[in-house]
Parts: structure tokens; sequence; C-alpha cells
């Protein structure tokens, strides 16, 4: 009798219900992106990281990566080679969306500038327009005083 209530297929229903109820939750949570095809792509590339961010036309980050995110630490995450890297892999998520012509929009002074524009011409994405948009002052902030010796 006690095997019999072990192999009883109501029993083994009600413990894989939860788990079905879940997953289901689960991905109408997340739930579907619609393909974008033309977008924007920010560098900003400072003199420690750079930080690669895939937008829609409306200014909606699509995805994004940054040389630390790629796994470099320290000084290597302000080499160009790093900023190719998280270049290729914010592009590749965009690509996946269905995305495929951009303008580019540069920001900052760092070493990995030349290379995330060059990574994503090489990575098949149309590019619009290249724009600097690096902010310069005008007169900038007053100079500290004067030392006297």
């Amino acid at each position: 009798m006690a095997n019999e209530k072990d192999t009883n297929p109501q029993a083994t229903e009600g413990a894989s219900e939860p788990k079905e109820k879940r997953a289901a939750r689960s991905s109408s949570k997340k739930g579907k992106r619609a393909s974008v095809l033309t977008g924007q792509i920010h560098i900003f590339a400072s003199f420690n990281n750079t930080i690669v961010t895939v937008t829609d036309g409306q200014g909606n980050t699509i995805s994004w990566a940054s040389a630390g995110l790629v796994g470099f630490k320290g000084s290597r995450k302000s080499t160009p080679f790093a900023s190719r890297l998280a270049t290729e892999r914010a592009v590749k998520a965009a690509q996946d969306l269905g995305m495929q012509e951009v303008e580019l929009y540069v920001k900052g002074p760092g070493p990995g500038r030349e290379s995330a524009v060059r990574a994503v011409q090489t990575m098949g994405m149309r590019v619009r327009s290249i724009s600097d948009v690096t902010p310069l002052p005008h007169n900038g902030c007053r100079p500290p005083k004067r030392r006297r010796m």
C-alpha cells in the first residue's frame, strides 16, 4: 500500500506545479524587445576607462559595455584593445536586436576613442555620422591665486 502512494501521479503533479508557474511568470516579466533598425552609439573615452552605450533614436539605452565589464582591471582598462572589446560587445547585442545603421557620438580624450570607432565600422554597422561631443571650456575655471615666495 505504501508503494501505491509513492507512485500516485496526482501527488507528483502538485509538486511540479509551482515550478511551472514560476517559469511562466519570469518570462512574462522580461517581455519582448522590439527590433530597432537605426540608433546611436555614445562612446565615452576617459583616461581610465571607455564606456560604450547603444541607444535607439529617442536615447533609450539598448545595450552598454565598458572595458571594466569586459574583464579588464586597473591600467589595462585604459588601453585601445579594451575599448575595442567593449565596443564589440555592445554592438553585438544591438545587432542581435536588428540594429543596422548608427550615428556615433564620441566624448572624452581617452586612448580608446579611435579604436572604438573602428570597431563599430568593422562590425558591419552603417555609420551615418561621427560627432565629437567633448565638452570644451570657453574660458574655464578661475585659476588659483599666484604663489608668493
